[in-house]
């Protein structure tokens, strides 16, 4: 019967090649220190800071992608209220994934990076790590597209974040079963980076 059994581990990680891979960090914004979020959302910044750094290491294009919102015209901001304005401090990358010359941002006006940005021209690729936040909001509708999109999908659990919408733990097993995804540890993906 359908759904009694499926094929979501369609990616072999014998098979990851890091030429082909690009880690793309979707919503880290701002810095959350002192803030009622702290406890959620800095060790995912931290591991995604980790990440980076090893992605950069092994010649990873490391992307940022981040709420750039217009008021009076995003429908995102009457159901959310204000956040990620365009221009802002809260809608710039968090300083604490220090943010290096050669990382790119594209800057987004709608859950998806993908949504009428210019994210799927600048991908030479056919592996995405993905990290970020809100892991039922933004995360999973990027990954929605990159899954349309054929790409191969590798989440890193713990430098991902939920903080609006649902729990974490569902919305990682959502992307193993509708995406296929890979979802390892920050650990895991150091070590698969570095390899």
């Amino acid at each position: 019967m359908l759904g009694d059994e499926n094929n979501n581990e369609l990616f072999d990680l014998a098979n990851f090649d890091a030429k082909k891979t690009a880690l793309l960090v979707i919503d880290e914004l701002g810095d959350p220190t002192g803030t009622p979020l702290e406890q959620t959302l800095l060790p995912a910044i931290e591991n995604t800071a980790r990440i980076a750094a090893a992605a950069r290491r092994a010649g990873i294009p490391v992307i940022f992608t981040n709420d750039a919102h217009i008021p009076g015209l995003d429908r995102e901001l009457l159901l959310w209220g204000d956040h990620g304005i365009a221009g802002t401090p809260e809608a710039q990358t968090s300083p604490l994934l220090d943010p290096k010359e050669g990382d790119f941002t594209i800057e987004k006006r709608r859950y998806s990076a993908f949504f009428q940005t210019g994210l799927r021209l600048l991908l030479d690729v056919d592996t995405l790590i993905c990290t970020g936040m809100d892991t039922n909001i933004c995360v999973r509708h990027t990954l929605a597209d990159a899954y349309f999109n054929n790409y191969n999908l590798i989440v890193a659990g713990d430098a991902t974040a939920t903080f609006l919408v649902g729990n974490q733990e569902e919305g990682l097993d959502y992307f193993k079963t509708c995406y296929a995804a890979c979802v390892l540890s920050t650990d895991d993906v150091v070590a698969l980076l570095e390899k």
